[in-house]
């Protein structure tokens, strides 16, 4: 299997993949990692790949940019833009690393590790330009329900669980099938074990999408309410699409949402 690691620290990887189980399969040729630094893909000599977000707020957002032109080089080919999209291979998938993604489980992994290759964008979690995770990646992950500084831990655990899932990977392979999370329980069943009657109730919302310059990417544009000036408006908006993240991410939160 091929990993592809698309990352503004290369430098991050020479330690976490470089140990046990991954390091064997790499020798053995099980999987292969390429890590690529994403500001081989700016234009300015500052080498740039973040902007302040349309709409105002805190921190630099990821530019896609950068983005879309690594993934695309690694492909192979053209992502398309919004007149003509074009989706990677089948057996490919492209990964955001992202807070505000989809729970990484071990059905996850499972998943993945009937692929041929991930490539995987390590997003900066202050924030990435939405059109990222839209336009180009198949899918939004995040590893907990927590906030890290960026997605090269996330990202290195992806490959981990994903590495040891790979025959010939483990020593002993039915050690991977009597393990942690190798066997669904129902939620009543845990309730029942717990003596619980109900879900707690503890609010949670995943982040708003972020756009930063240009204004408008291979025909997508950034939403007008962003650009308008009406801060009212677009914390309404940012709250609705929060809301619709969520459902869509992580519909297990939402009986949560107040």
């Amino acid at each position: 299997m091929q990993f592809d690691l698309i990352t503004i620290f290369p430098e991050f990887f020479a330690g976490p993949l470089d140990y046990g189980i991954v390091r064997r399969a790499k020798e053995a040729g099980i999987v292969q990692i390429h890590v690529q630094d994403l500001r081989e893909f700016t234009k300015d000599r500052h080498r740039t790949v973040d902007d302040r977000p349309f709409g105002g707020g805190e921190g630099m957002v990821l530019k896609p940019e950068p983005l879309f032109e690594a993934a695309e080089k690694l492909l192979g080919h053209s992502v398309g833009d919004a007149a003509a999209p074009q989706k990677p291979e089948p057996n490919t998938a492209i990964l955001l690393m992202s807070a505000a993604g989809k729970l990484f489980t071990q059905e996850t992994a499972r998943r993945y590790a009937k692929l041929e290759r991930a490539i995987i964008i390590c997003g900066r979690y202050e924030g990435v330009d939405e059109r990222v995770a839209e336009h180009l990646a198949t899918e939004e992950i995040c590893v907990g329900d927590y906030v890290l500084s960026g997605g090269e831990l996330p990202a290195a655990i992806v490959v981990d669980a994903v590495t040891r899932l790979l025959p010939g990977a483990v020593g002993n392979e039915a050690s991977t099938q009597n393990e942690s999370f190798s066997e669904e329980v129902a939620r009543d069943e845990w309730r029942v074990a717990r003596n619980e009657t109900s879900r707690p109730s503890r609010p949670l919302l995943l982040d708003y999408p972020h756009y930063t310059r240009p204004a408008e990417y291979r025909g997508w544009k950034v939403p007008e309410v962003l650009i308008g000036g009406n801060h009212a408006e677009v914390a309404k908006w940012r709250r609705a699409e929060a809301l619709a993240k969520t459902l869509r991410n992580r519909p297990e939160l939402a009986p949560e949402i107040g």
